[in-house]
């Protein structure tokens, strides 16, 4: 696939993805959270307690109806607020002409995409086949399920 139509369906899947799974995916799909967050009282020492009470203002943060419940409308609206922040913050970063838009060019090159091209092509055929694209995707997913990350895929 050529480069000009492969960054872009990586964003928009990331958008995608993030905007509905912020909450409910699990630590490794946020941003990690700081030290000086968890540290409520600055002390320069976390207490299972500040960490518990963080845990209970992101859910505040979420329930925003205050019911102590969280509707799938209140998780995909954190999700698509931190979407949206995400989306501006890589816009500051990589639109060097500040025109509003990125271009191919603004955009980082991927950093192991030869490699990873590389590992899919088992058979090194210069080629990737449905069925290596089966099995790199298999090992993926294996590779998430053992890690504790979740699987978007599964149906």
């Amino acid at each position: 696939m050529k480069s000009a139509k492969f960054i872009p369906a990586i964003i928009i899947s990331a958008v995608a993805i993030t905007g509905t799974s912020v909450l409910a995916a699990g630590p490794r799909d946020r941003e990690p959270v700081t030290f000086q967050e968890l540290d409520a009282n600055g002390d320069g020492q976390v207490t299972q307690e500040e960490m518990e009470s963080h845990r209970t203002q992101r859910f505040t943060e979420t329930d925003t109806d205050g019911d102590g419940k969280l509707s799938v409308e209140e998780v995909q609206a954190a999700g698509q607020k931190k979407a949206s922040e995400r989306a501006t913050r890589m816009f500051e970063r990589y639109d060097a002409n500040n025109d509003g838009f990125l271009t191919e060019d603004e955009l980082p090159k991927p950093r192991r995409a030869g490699k990873m091209f590389d590992r899919i092509d088992t058979d090194g055929s210069g080629t990737i086949s449905e069925q290596e694209f089966a099995d790199a995707k298999e090992r993926m997913g294996r590779h998430h399920r053992k890690h504790g990350k979740a699987d978007s895929d599964d149906s």
